[in-house]
């Protein structure tokens, strides 16, 4: 493997700093006969979606060949780190490949019957069978679980629960014994006491999260991942749901309040990290918009940056820029902390050691 040499703005500590790769690593000791990559620019460590999914379509699940596409474009955008949130698909096949972005496995989403996506998640016939699914799921991922926490009961005509409380706090119980975290997608206020109250570690969307959870949230250190470009289709979503006018209007109430929502939290100081969703109604490639979604928000610059690189590789327990880490990092010709579309034309993409144009 070639030797690479770097010099540049290493971020997040702002100095200026001479690096080499080697075998594929970051080292500060000079390598000989090392090619120079770049003298000046800001070097960033890759960026992370927090929430991604190579392996799922607009038709629902891909082919492994689909899904390496999928992969490919978020590399090329930038993306060098994913967490996937929950697959219909097996992508052990792309974590093998070193020209992928590197994947954290959250297994496959679980649900009940006929109470989410049709062929994304295992689908329980009796939520008392959720512990068990939570421990087979939590032994086959790479240290997360997938919850779907709340969706659509035609019964209701609106969000509802899918899970009892006591089931809830036995199935993160049993993931915690495995050595796995559990996350899940909530939309509603009606799920949120249950998730919380029985120890979740993250929440994605999160949309009716009120101020005082929110404060539960940083209290207790569980995570949010808000998907806000996600949730930029729910009033689409609503105008296809008029057999369910209740659910309609408490979509369109969701969409509206979820920029206030993501203010309080990040106020609150709630772990907020950037996930973009894609796969099914987003395209991937684009967590550069939800960094952006989040500034708009109310994170400065630097804090979005943060939430989609250095701070959400050290949630995920993945190194940055530093000595005997992978080089997976992004040189930039100007500051992305002062401008955050500078973030959408990387001049290198540095993953594993290989120049990626």
């Amino acid at each position: 493997m070639e030797a690479l040499h770097l010099a540049g703005v290493v971020l997040p500590d702002g100095e200026h700093r001479e690096l080499w790769v080697t075998g594929g690593r970051i080292t500060s000791e000079p390598v000989a006969g090392a090619e120079t990559v770049v003298r000046e620019g800001f070097l960033v460590p890759g960026l992370v979606d927090a929430h991604c999914h190579p392996g799922i379509g607009a038709g629902g699940a891909t082919t492994l060949e689909e899904a390496t596409e999928q992969a490919i474009t978020d590399r090329d955008a930038g993306t060098l780190l994913i967490r996937d949130c929950g697959l219909p698909i097996d992508v052990r096949p792309l974590q093998a490949r070193a020209d992928l972005p590197r994947i954290i496995r959250a297994g496959r989403h679980l649900a009940l019957r006929k109470r989410y996506i049709p062929g994304l998640g295992i689908e329980l016939e009796d939520p008392s069978e959720l512990p068990k699914a939570v421990a087979e799921q939590a032994r086959d991922g790479d240290g997360w679980v997938k919850l779907v926490g709340d969706w659509i009961d035609r019964g209701v005509g609106d969000l509802a629960p899918l899970w009892p409380d006591d089931v809830l706090a036995e199935a993160i119980a049993v993931a915690h014994a495995e050595g796995a975290k559990v996350t899940a997608h909530v939309f509603g206020q009606a799920a949120l006491p249950g998730l919380i109250d029985a120890g979740i570690d993250c929440l994605e969307h999160g949309t009716e999260l009120s101020s005082d959870q929110l404060g539960v949230l940083a209290d207790r250190g569980i995570a949010l991942v808000p998907t806000l470009i996600n949730i930029e289709n729910f009033p689409g979503i609503a105008d296809k749901a008029g057999k369910y006018p209740v659910y309609a209007d408490h979509m369109r109430a969701l969409h509206a309040g979820v920029g206030d929502m993501v203010s309080t939290a990040i106020e609150a100081g709630v772990q907020v990290y950037a996930g973009s969703d894609a796969g099914g109604m987003v395209e991937h490639g684009r967590l550069v918009d939800e960094i952006e979604a989040l500034h708009k928000a109310g994170m400065s610059a630097e804090q979005a940056l943060a939430s989609a690189s250095w701070a959400a590789r050290e949630w995920l327990g993945v190194p940055g820029i530093v000595d005997g880490a992978s080089a997976d990092l992004l040189v930039y010709p100007s500051d992305p902390r002062e401008d955050l579309a500078v973030l959408r034309h990387p001049s290198h993409v540095v993953l594993r050691g290989k120049i990626y144009a």
